[in-house]
């Protein structure tokens, strides 16, 4: 195995790498958002964003996984990226809120896409290798 298929693989699979891969591209996208502001806001918001969104990645699968069985039908396919979805917007507006962040809406519109969708997609492969 060369050792580049060795870091893509590790890459893949490493919930690490998926929560630093989180960290630096959403809170890197909330350091460009809030870039007409003083240098220390815009760095505060990036951290916030980051540590938020590598949360987010730890928590949103396991989350889908637990909820996705407890329903059937139709339900399944909405309830769970739903609740996530909401759980995730709330928890943005209220930790960028109490931090101060200048431009809160263009900060979260990206990492709340990325996840909400993340969320919709994952759930409904959950839901359809399960046949509910």
């Amino acid at each position: 195995m060369s050792a580049l298929k060795a870091v893509r693989d590790w890459a893949a699979t490493s919930t690490i790498a998926h929560v630093g891969f989180a960290f630096f591209a959403m809170g890197g996208w909330a350091v460009f958002a809030n870039r007409d502001h003083p240098i220390g806001e815009a760095l505060q918001a990036g951290i916030v964003q980051g540590a938020m969104s590598g949360l987010i990645t730890l928590v949103m699968k396991k989350a889908l996984e637990r909820m996705n069985p407890r329903f059937a039908g139709a339900v399944a396919y909405v309830v769970p990226p739903l609740i996530t979805g909401s759980t995730i917007l709330a928890l943005l507006i209220g930790v960028h809120t109490l931090a101060g962040t200048p431009e809160i809406a263009l900060t979260i519109a990206v990492p709340f896409s990325v996840s909400t969708t993340y969320a919709i997609l994952y759930n409904f492969g959950l839901t359809r290798r399960r046949g509910a």
